[in-house]
């Protein structure tokens, strides 16, 4: 189902609501039963498959109202499923064989927000998995004392001195035992159908390499949250859908423009496929010069190797975005800095691809100059700004991809023995 994306121009409240309990509104991940005041943006869920986004108004006190206004306001803007129907994309009957999934968890200094996904990962419907946390050039001991006393025999934990997430990353890929590896963020809310929707992913071609999926924001309080919504969020929409080399793409940047496949923070591969590739390249890393990137790598060399990525919408996480203004500039200046060293690596890497990649540059700067814009509207001057921003670090890009490479082959000379 073909879901938009709801997008508020003013503080709302996050929520989800199942049509199977219509009079219960939950806050993300399927929390406590509340009743916000104001203006809400909810879930909409179908037997736990998530349809779309819609806003409603809230009266202080009826909470039966604002959820009848929601109920409403989905049967008129989504497509929802007939009484009696399955669910929506219901996933297929599993196999007695289930395979291990083993979920790495990169984290720096964030003792205090990891406990949430570590408890939402073990709270899973999907019972045959392993929770890696990898503690990337901690400055303490906080993450591995709350790993080691608070989970014991649940929870494994490694240490990855050098700093950088895909150092952080290709260690938790290392230690990994499962046939499949999903990787997911140390402050997400995790849905407990996540890892069971990413597994039916696999299941669904076995020429499938990687499997992504839908993350929504957790909050939406601030002007910078609703920016970032705005300008580039995180969701990729409500419809499976698989891409590969193999199959025409209406899409005239593909396959460079990886992000519109998913994001580093929700995807899996199968754990043979990506160590084969060399998992993570370290230059195009967050924690480097290059700010980010080797998530689109990792995509765009799955499929270069002839493999499938799917992306599955109820394979369901929540992001708390940044809160302050100056956090989210530095933010977007980043994702144009992360995506310009990423494309410097994919043609250092596949140097044939060059000529293709060139061919689509300036296409890939109209369209971030007019990003954030409905079509046929005038673009908000913060909307513009941040696209500024974007290719600004889009430009600084290659160096800082040359200078990360510098770094890591210091950093990879210092551990020789």
């Amino acid at each position: 189902m073909n879901a938009p994306i709801a997008l508020p121009s003013a503080p709302v409240a996050v929520a989800e609501l199942d049509l199977e309990r219509p009079e219960e509104l939950h806050r993300p991940g399927r929390g406590e039963v509340f009743s916000p005041n104001g203006r809400v943006l909810a879930l909409i869920r179908h037997r736990g498959q998530p349809l779309g986004l819609v806003t409603a108004e809230a009266v202080p006190g009826d909470r039966d109202g604002l959820c009848h206004a929601l109920t409403a306001a989905a049967a008129r803007e989504l497509d929802l499923p007939a009484p009696g129907a399955p669910p929506a994309a219901a996933p297929p009957a599993r196999p007695a064989g289930t395979p291990l999934v083993s979920v790495v968890v990169c984290t720096h200094d964030r003792a205090d927000l990891l406990p949430r996904s570590l408890d939402a990962l073990l709270a899973g419907t999907y019972r045959h998995t392993e929770v890696i946390v990898v503690d990337n050039a901690p400055s303490d001991r906080a993450t591995e004392l709350l790993v080691r006393l608070r989970y014991p025999g649940r929870v494994r934990y490694v240490h990855e001195p050098v700093p950088g997430l895909a150092r952080a990353r290709n260690r938790g890929l290392a230690v990994a035992h499962g046939e499949i590896c999903a990787f997911a963020d140390d402050d997400l809310l995790i849905d407990a159908g996540w890892a069971a929707a990413l597994v039916d992913g696999f299941r669904s071609d076995p020429r499938v390499g990687c499997v992504t999926g839908l993350v929504l924001p957790a909050e939406l309080d601030t002007r910078a949250q609703i920016a970032l919504e705005r300008y580039c969020g995180y969701a990729k929409g409500f419809t499976v859908r698989s891409w590969s080399l193999a199959e025409p793409s209406d899409d005239p940047l593909f396959p460079f423009a990886t992000g519109r496949l998913g994001t580093g923070a929700n995807m899996a591969f199968r754990t043979g496929l990506l160590r084969s590739l060399g998992g993570f390249d370290p230059a195009t890393s967050t924690g480097t010069p290059a700010r980010g990137g080797e998530d689109l790598l990792s995509f765009l060399q799955v499929l270069t190797s002839g493999h499938t990525v799917v992306y599955r919408p109820d394979a369901l996480v929540w992001h708390p975005h940044r809160r302050s203004m100056e956090s989210l500039t530095t933010q977007v200046f980043g994702f144009g800095v992360g995506f310009g060293a990423y494309l410097a690596a994919a043609a250092r890497r596949q140097p044939l691809l060059l000529a293709a990649l060139l061919a689509r540059v300036p296409r890939g700067v109209r369209q971030t100059l007019h990003r954030g814009a409905p079509a046929g509207a005038r673009r908000d001057p913060l909307m513009a700004h941040l696209g500024r921003l974007e290719l600004l670090g889009l430009v600084y890009g290659p160096v800082c991809y040359l200078r990360s490479v510098r770094m890591q082959r210091r950093a990879d000379h210092s551990a020789r023995p």
